[in-house]
């Protein structure tokens, strides 16, 4: 029998504890590593490159959609499965745009997560219920060949500049997690807040949250570095 090996990310050490024994009480899962910080997670797929990625897609630091893209350019070989408490069409639809091949909502059943990664390891898209297949592909279709979505011209560093602003940080801690110059910083975010039409702090926030890359309860104040 061989064996699937199996990264998680997800900032919260209880469901990573959770997954990985739910994993470990399968006798073809193997999990070969665990990241808790979203910036990290493309980083340690690329260097363990695991079969499946189990991936909490509310990650501190760079938005689980941006991850997505990452590890699908530096890890193509890995499936990703997704992790989310949001069960709605337009979170289902972008993550499998952006590269994911299976989508749980973490209020399913833990049996949910091990099928998915069969699934995907199989080849096929997995959805767990309540999800249906036929919603997202109707919505799907209504959004197909729309406008010009302004968020997927920002480059990779753009996006995580405004995740990171999003969340609170100020340019010189932007600069110290992301290792870049402030004055790098400082421009990156005036670049990506020109090219989204926002002028202020308030318009970032409430741009990440309605475009998902904030779950609604978010503070806007940062954890202490």
């Amino acid at each position: 029998m061989s064996t699937t090996t199996i990264v998680l990310a997800d900032d919260h050490h209880v469901v990573r504890q959770g997954l990985r024994a739910l994993f470990a009480s399968q006798r073809d899962f193997a999990v070969t590593g665990e990241v808790a910080a979203g910036r990290e997670v493309a980083g340690v797929v690329e260097r363990v490159k695991p079969h499946v990625l189990v991936l909490d897609l509310m990650m501190p630091g760079l938005n689980g959609l941006e991850i997505i893209r990452q590890v699908r350019r530096r890890a193509p070989g890995t499936r990703i499965v997704v992790l989310s408490m949001h069960a709605n069409e337009a979170y289902v639809v972008e993550a499998l745009r952006s590269g994911a091949s299976a989508y749980v909502v973490k209020s399913a059943h833990t049996a949910e997560v091990v099928k998915a990664a069969r699934e995907v390891m199989a080849g096929r898209c997995y959805l767990s219920p309540p999800l249906s297949e036929g919603a997202i592909e109707e919505y799907a279709a209504k959004t197909r060949g729309g406008a010009l979505d302004i968020y997927e011209t920002l480059t990779p560093r753009e996006r995580e500049v405004l995740h990171l602003a999003a969340e609170g940080y100020g340019n010189p801690e932007i600069a110290t997690r992301l290792a870049i110059g402030v004055r790098t910083a400082e421009s990156h975010r005036a670049n990506l807040m020109h090219k989204l039409g926002l002028r202020s702090q308030t318009d970032v926030v409430r741009y990440a949250l309605n475009r998902g890359l904030l779950p609604a309860e978010s503070r806007t104040h940062p954890p202490s570095l």
